[in-house]
């Protein structure tokens, strides 16, 4: 079942067009990639599935109903979560964050999904009063994952969730995904990092604000497509 449909769209800054024509499905249970360079689009694709830009052609199709016309807020009831490349709220506290991924929820919900949350990042439960802006930059990456988990949302867009981070807490933020993709969650993922093709049913590359190329994890790391993007061979 197919739980994200993208046919056509177009977006962009303004008078900028950034996007042009792009066609992208993610099915329930899936995990996508968005591969591409900085300015290939990818962030610009991201925050207009999420309301943040207008979709000013094409349509964007979740749950079989359309949604680009529906402000940010409605869409995020729908099921849908945005972590952006900072992700979190530097001068809010841990257990701020959190609840303000939640927002919509019920404070006793809240508290009972925060609960599991902690059991996942204990480094967080021990600091939970704390702003955010004491935490160390593969710190504060996971407490943005733990801030849009909490909302238990279908479809989970992230934003370069690699950004920043040494090697080891790249590894980190693999691992707390993949975690979350045995619960069945629904990922959609824009990333720099070729490393982030491990945890890919499929994958897009972006180029100039165009796909560029298409297929699964295995068709992916043997494009000659993907290895000229990447590595110039």
């Amino acid at each position: 079942m197919s739980r994200l449909i993208l046919k056509d769209v177009e977006s962009g800054y303004g008078p900028m067009q950034i996007l042009w024509g792009i066609d992208l499905t993610v099915n329930e249970s899936e995990t996508v990639i968005l591969l591409g360079a900085n300015s290939a689009g990818k962030t610009t694709l991201l925050r207009t599935i999420i309301g943040l830009l207008p979709c000013t052609g094409g349509s964007i199709l979740f749950e079989g109903e359309p949604i680009h016309n529906l402000p940010p807020d409605q869409r995020i009831r729908r099921g849908i979560a945005y972590m952006s490349e900072l992700g979190v709220f530097p001068g809010l506290t841990i257990e701020e964050n959190i609840r303000l991924g939640g927002y919509f929820l019920s404070g006793a919900e809240v508290r009972r999904r925060s609960t599991r949350l902690y059991e996942l990042f204990p480094a967080l439960a021990n600091k939970r009063r704390e702003q955010a802006a004491s935490l160390s930059g593969g710190q504060r990456k996971m407490l943005g994952i733990a801030k849009v988990l909490v909302s238990e949302p279908k479809l989970l867009l992230m934003d370069e969730p690699s950004s920043g981070l040494a090697p080891v807490f790249v590894k980190q933020v693999v691992d707390v995904l993949k975690y979350a993709i045995t619960g069945g969650m629904t990922l959609l993922i824009a990333e720099q990092n070729i490393a982030f093709l491990s945890l890919a049913d499929r994958g897009y590359l972006l180029e100039g604000g165009q796909v560029k190329h298409s297929g699964t994890r295995a068709e992916l790391e043997s494009s000659d497509v993907v290895r000229e993007a990447y590595f110039g061979l």
